[in-house]
């Protein structure tokens, strides 16, 4: 601006005392150290964020040299996932001695899953005697199948045929008792006659000695002994068939005792077919689920589910690199979001044998496919009655590992 155009504007000058050159030097004069500084501080955020989320193994030999611990200095302690050496496992652990695994709560012993007898074959559901929710005695009738008509129908005749063959037992004894003493009594008299026709040809000989008789009265004396003998001996055959055989029986009435027992064996099996109409209970305990309606065929899924909702458990899956650190005892805290209070219970039983995972968590990302081993928890009176109803849910278990309940 010239002097003159200050001079038309009618402004004053001001002198601002800083001279051209440090107006110029200032504008020149770079800005980057503090562009660097916006952006370490929200880096450094970041970074520290991550880290204790991913936990990076220098982080964790971080952690380890220096003895320090995520949220150590805090009241309330953080969760920490530890990646395992063989990088297909997480599990996770609170505080120091806390090992966390997703369970479900299952009644004592499991699910039990009713289904049909054996041998019940193509047989539907005529009526069902329970509904969801029943408590129930073991032994008791669930359900009846449509085949039992038929089979009551086989348990009349095989009870018929039982009678038919105790008559035809006590036929044969009297039968048999009637004829060896009528063979009894026929060899005695044939006895007789021999005798008789002995002492006939005795005289008959004597005479024929003395030359009173002739030859053809000795034959025809000596004919009748012989025939009377025979006789005798043909009486003889015929009562021994009415004699018992080395176990103490009479043939024929061993026959009749037989064909009784089999009658009876059928009897017996008729009643168990049945039973093969009726769907019991194997336990008591209370119907959890019922799979079928009347006139339908039962099919791979049962019946009907029960168990023992007096006692609740909780089956949870420990990644089987920290199943070291749990042992029977160890007390146990239960919560899910379907639960307003945390339940409460014991380790009962650690399982043998390494299995694939069954339960897993929403996160898309989660480990499906992790070794574990199933532990039983026990849990105590107040929360199983809590849980009672609750078959299944999934639960996560927090099992305080190291000290044990007294």
């Amino acid at each position: 601006m010239t002097k003159s155009s200050q001079q038309s504007t009618g402004l004053p000058l001001q002198d601002t005392g800083i001279s051209k050159r440090d107006q110029i030097s200032s504008r020149a004069r770079p800005r980057w150290p503090f562009l660097l500084i916006l952006i370490f501080i929200p880096f450094m955020f970041i970074g520290g964020v991550l880290g204790l989320y991913f936990q990076p193994p220098g982080l964790q030999a971080l952690f380890k040299v220096t003895g320090l611990q995520p949220g150590g200095g805090t009241d309330t302690p953080i969760a920490v996932a530890i990646q395992q050496v063989t990088d297909q496992e997480e599990v996770a652990v609170i505080s120091e001695g806390d090992v966390v695994a997703l369970g479900r709560i299952m009644p004592l012993g499991d699910i039990v899953t009713v289904a049909p007898p054996f041998g019940a074959g193509d047989a539907r559901i005529s009526s069902l005697n329970v509904s969801v929710g029943d408590e129930v005695p073991a032994g008791e009738i669930l359900a009846v199948l449509d085949s039992l008509s038929q089979f009551e129908g086989l348990l009349e005749t095989a009870r018929a045929n039982v009678s038919v063959a105790q008559a035809s037992l006590d036929q044969t004894v009297v039968s048999i008792r009637a004829g060896q003493d009528e063979a009894r009594a026929s060899l005695e008299r044939l006895l007789a006659t021999e005798k008789a026709a002995v002492d006939d040809l005795d005289r008959t000989a004597a005479l024929m000695e003395r030359g009173v008789t002739t030859k053809t009265v000795l034959d025809a004396a000596i004919a009748r002994a012989t025939e009377a003998a025979r006789d005798v001996e043909k009486a003889r055959a015929t009562l021994t068939r009415f004699d018992a055989n080395a176990d103490g029986v009479q043939a024929d009435i061993a026959v009749a005792e037989a064909n009784l027992q089999a009658a009876r064996a059928q009897h017996t099996q008729a009643k168990r077919d049945v039973e093969k109409a009726h769907v019991r209970a194997p336990i008591a305990g209370t119907i959890l689920d019922v799979h079928v309606r009347p006139g339908e065929r039962p099919g791979s899924d049962g019946v009907l589910d029960m168990g023992d909702t007096t006692q609740m458990t909780v089956e949870a899956e420990v990644y089987q690199t920290m199943i070291g650190r749990v042992a029977v005892s160890d007390p146990v805290t239960i919560s899910a979001p379907a639960i307003s209070d945390d339940l409460t219970g014991f380790v009962s039983a650690i399982g043998l044998e390494i299995g694939r995972q069954s339960i897993t968590s929403d996160d898309p990302a989660a480990n499906t496919d992790a070794r574990v081993v199933d532990v039983i928890v026990a849990l105590d009176p107040a929360s199983s009655s809590q849980a009672e109803r609750l078959t299944n849910l999934e639960v996560v278990t927090r099992i305080d590992a190291g000290r044990h309940l007294p």
